[in-house]
């Protein structure tokens, strides 16, 4: 189970959105898991990930509490993947984010060949983790299904605010929030990549995938022209 688990979007909508989990049982398999959890993340960066995160500091795009909200559009827009690596003090949740299916299965078949003693948790579309797993010789354990939403759905956000606000698993990303990016893209107040960068220094668990986000902005900024 993960909070991943609820993105929204149809199953050919996580073309590329790959998120892989390494995390330990307490009690289990916890003892000296943190360095262990350290080179699961430096491991993913040479297969070109869009996000590496832990879930107690977020992202390798965080906020800062000595800049003032104005300051946030001239900030340096450049994932920052050694500060998580670097950041890692305890044992919790790591990920990598992959906006490609060939590099989330050959990092998922270097992590196999590590064998860290960790439990790995790959969150996409069913297919996908399928052939993720193929692809590194190895069988899928179980499977988690979203039975998506149920009630007044006419009161949610539009398509668009859900697929952002669910790329945060801890729902640190407001549907007024998302909302905003998208209306300010479309009326050329802020480029794609500047409110993508704007919405990943909310995400706290750092799972957020930019590559999704900046798609989803694009489609909406096409539609208004």
């Amino acid at each position: 189970m993960t909070n991943t688990l609820h993105r929204f979007g149809t199953a050919e909508s996580f073309r590329d959105d790959y998120v892989i989990f390494a995390m330990c049982c307490r009690g289990k398999n916890d003892e000296g898991a943190l360095p262990k959890l350290k080179k699961f993340l430096e491991m993913a960066v040479p297969f070109r990930p869009v996000n590496l995160g832990d879930a107690r500091h977020g992202g390798a795009l965080r906020p800062s509490r000595s800049l003032n909200p104005t300051s946030h559009w001239n900030r340096d827009m450049t994932p920052d993947f050694q500060a998580v690596i670097d950041g890692l003090d305890t044992t919790t949740t790591v990920a990598a984010v992959f906006d490609n299916r060939p590099a989330a299965e050959a990092f998922l078949d270097r992590v196999r060949e590590a064998d860290l003693g960790l439990s790995i948790n790959v969150s996409t579309s069913v297919d996908g983790a399928d052939q993720c797993c193929h692809a590194a010789g190895i069988n899928r354990h179980s499977v988690g299904y979203s039975l998506g939403f149920e009630g007044k759905t006419e009161k949610l956000p539009n398509s668009q605010v859900l697929t952002l606000m669910t790329l945060c698993g801890h729902g640190m990303i407001a549907s007024s929030l998302a909302k905003k990016m998208i209306d300010w893209v479309k009326e050329g107040r802020r480029s794609p990549d500047q409110a993508v960068t704007y919405l990943s220094r909310f995400c706290s668990c750092g799972v957020f995938n930019p590559a999704r986000a900046k798609r989803v902005l694009e489609d909406a900024l096409s539609k208004t022209r």
